[in-house]
């Protein structure tokens, strides 16, 4: 998803149309489906538990109106109790009518710096659905202990009535206005990944800002404490959630593999190519641990981290089989963001029956056969939005610098050619260089930086 770049100065704006209209990115919902969206928020809830007297918070960029989780805290003895809301998205969305018909053709909402595609109409995934601070919503609120070696475990699941007290937002929110227990649920989370050997990466984000000669660059936005501090409470939710589904033998589960050797490899050429020493006795995961995302070149290799590995993917449960997601060190699924992934409205069901001790519904096992195809496709034309956007910015960063020199790094050399990394910029591109091999450095002159035609092209210089 393309929300890892931002385009404040409306840079890219030219561009951005385009892109839309190549990959065919959604404007707009049918018409059968807004009228069902309308319709269907007006429904009230009547299998919900009235959790309104708990003081629910969300923290989102400030921005954000499509609010998936709210959460509240509470101890229990050395234990936290991590009460997380989750939009109960099912309860507006009837199976195999207009809206669910859409969202499985869409998939997930596509993200784009100037805006996005969502899953479901505004209506819902802004309005009624959303965990907004305007009145109370149903929700399915999980119960998560959170013990204080970090081990998590789902005490209990409930579709329930909440009330958001505040919209926090990363770039303002103070400690005092986070309920007590937020920063230590975090540390607890962060020690436990640590023990594990978890290799998380969350790259900071990059913007498109103006400099003082009115070129345009690239740039990296440090990322917050309080993000980092709020995606734990989401990691401890999905791995709760994980074992219990895998407890059940039901699930539709996020698995990634270990970079390969040769990714490994190329990982090692772009490090030094961004002049960072990384010991040949290091891991991938001990090297990662030093990384600071202040430091603009250890983001940008944190960005190569994030794109270097083979695609995280979806599978359903399989007897005997114990799925495993490499970069979280665990079992893990996906539950949190129901509002924008059409896979977590149905983790989150089967979640809620069996925390209550049902069964999981027929059409819920049905679906998590078919999910992982939809959700591949989603994330194929998502990655496809997310390259030609990145040429973009890239050939706007470059462009009025044709003719200049570039010191590179040769990363991977295949069948399309040398894969290079610019030494100075957060840039991979590849080159016609017969006979170049990895590790080699080349000195490369960018040719093309057309905004109207990305991506930039470059040739030898040497």
């Amino acid at each position: 998803m393309m929300k890892a770049l931002v385009d404040p100065n409306r840079a890219l704006a030219e561009g951005l149309g385009r892109i839309r209209r190549q990959f065919q990115v959604p404007e707009t919902f049918p018409q059968e489906v807004m009228a069902a969206a309308e319709s269907a928020a007006g429904r009230a809830p009547t299998a919900h538990a009235d959790r309104t007297d708990r003081p629910f918070v969300t923290l989102d960029p400030a921005s954000s109106t499509d609010l998936d989780q709210a959460f509240a805290i509470e101890g229990s003895g050395p234990d936290l109790l991590l009460h997380y809301a989750i939009a109960d998205v099912a309860w507006f969305v009837d199976h195999g009518g207009p809206i669910d018909a859409e969202a499985w053709r869409r998939g997930a909402t596509q993200y784009l710096p100037d805006g996005k595609a969502g899953l479901y109409p505004p209506v819902l995934s802004e309005g009624a659905a959303s965990l907004l601070p305007t009145g109370p919503r149903p929700a399915v609120v999980f119960t998560v202990r959170v013990a204080p070696d970090g081990s998590v475990r789902l005490d209990g699941a409930e579709r329930a009535i909440i009330r958001s007290v505040a919209k926090l937002a990363y770039d303002s929110v103070r400690d005092a206005d986070l309920p007590a227990g937020f920063a230590e649920l975090s540390e607890r989370i962060k020690a436990a990944e640590a023990r594990r050997g978890a290799t998380r990466v969350d790259p900071p984000e990059q913007e498109v800002a103006r400099l003082d000669d009115g070129r345009l660059a690239l740039r990296f936005r440090p990322r917050l404490a309080s993000e980092d501090r709020n995606a734990a409470l989401s990691l401890a939710t999905n791995m709760a959630v994980a074992e219990a589904l895998q407890a059940r033998r039901t699930g539709l589960f996020r698995v990634m593999p270990e970079p390969d050797a040769r990714a490994v490899a190329r990982l090692r050429r772009t490090a030094r190519a961004f002049g960072l020493c990384w010991p040949d006795m290091a891991s991938l995961a001990q090297f990662e641990r030093r990384l600071d995302p202040a430091d603009p070149q250890d983001a940008a290799f944190m960005l190569a981290v994030r794109r270097a590995g083979a695609p995280a993917s979806y599978v359903p449960y399989q007897e005997g089989v114990t799925p495993w997601h490499a970069a979280m060190a665990a079992t893990y699924v996906h539950a949190t963001a129901p509002l924008r992934r059409l896979a977590d409205r149905y983790v989150v069901e089967a979640a809620l029956a069996v925390a209550n001790g049902r069964p999981t519904p027929e059409t819920v096992e049905e679906a998590f056969a078919k999910l992982p195809a939809v959700m591949a496709r989603a994330a194929a034309a998502g990655g496809q939005v997310e390259r030609a956007v990145i040429d973009l910015a890239e050939t706007v960063m470059l462009h009025g610098r044709e003719g200049e020199t570039f010191q590179a790094v040769v990363t991977d050399v295949d069948d399309r050619g040398a894969r290079m990394q610019l030494c100075a910029l957060p840039v991979v591109s590849r080159i016609a260089a017969p006979g170049a091999s990895p590790g080699e450095e080349l000195c490369v002159r960018l040719n093309t930086a057309d905004p109207h035609r990305p991506p930039a092209t470059f040739e030898r210089a040497d």
